[in-house]
């Protein structure tokens, strides 16, 4: 049950506490903005959509820009656990990049349309949201970095390149088979996406000075 449900089965006048009463909020505001856009959204409808005044509304967030930032930073930080929790479910890296793969898609198919928020906003041209936005690919690419660069001994820049490209993949896919009316079974689209990554990061050998001149670099383990 969602915070709007539970609010909207209390008797009313009920009071709920702050930190249910901000869920709330952030539930009916989401569904506004991923339904409408930043721009079109009004805190009118909002508040209208979570069942309070707007003084109610005032209270929590001073204005919609705070409102979209509350919202944009849960959803980010969403995307940033999945893809680390991805990356420590296993130590095999061809199921790691499967798992990335399944975070994304995850992600952009959850019924809140919430990716909307991260992927397609209509306002990346205000500063403190393409921070956010740019902060949060940045960090993910990073976490798949660390394991590129523990396990092939590349510079941190190369490793990091690939590792944007690795989200970059995932991203992109998952955007583009969500918006194709998932066409593919989800995890038939997971595992060819995958299956891609795969066959490109495995090329890159496993610890090559370890591998001694003569035998020459083998590629990671599959």
């Amino acid at each position: 049950m969602t915070a709007i449900q539970e609010a909207q089965e209390r008797p009313r006048g009920a009071r709920l506490p702050r930190s249910a009463r901000r869920e709330q909020l952030l539930g009916a505001a989401q569904e506004v903005f991923v339904a409408q856009g930043y721009h079109a959204a009004a805190m009118d409808d909002i508040a209208d959509r979570a069942g309070v005044s707007k003084p109610v509304l005032y209270q929590h967030f001073p204005g919609k820009l705070e409102l979209y930032l509350a919202l944009l930073d849960k959803h980010c930080d969403a995307l940033v656990e999945a893809t680390r929790t991805a990356l420590s479910a296993t130590t095999d890296n061809k199921q790691r990049v499967a798992a990335t793969m399944e975070a994304y898609f995850h992600y952009v198919a959850s019924e809140s349309g919430a990716f909307r928020l991260v992927f397609e906003s209509d306002l990346t041209n205000e500063p403190a949201v393409r921070e956010r936005v740019d902060r949060a690919a940045d960090l993910s690419a990073t976490l798949v970095s660390q394991v590129i660069a523990e396990d092939t001994d590349l510079p941190e820049a190369e490793a990091k390149l690939l590792a944007a490209g690795v989200c970059g993949l995932a991203q992109i896919t998952a955007r583009y088979w969500l918006s194709q009316g998932r066409e593919i079974p989800h995890d038939e689209a997971v595992r060819l996406v995958a299956s891609l990554a795969w066959r490109g990061l495995k090329g890159f050998p496993m610890h090559p000075g370890e591998q001694g001149a003569e035998g020459g670099a083998e590629p990671a383990a599959e």
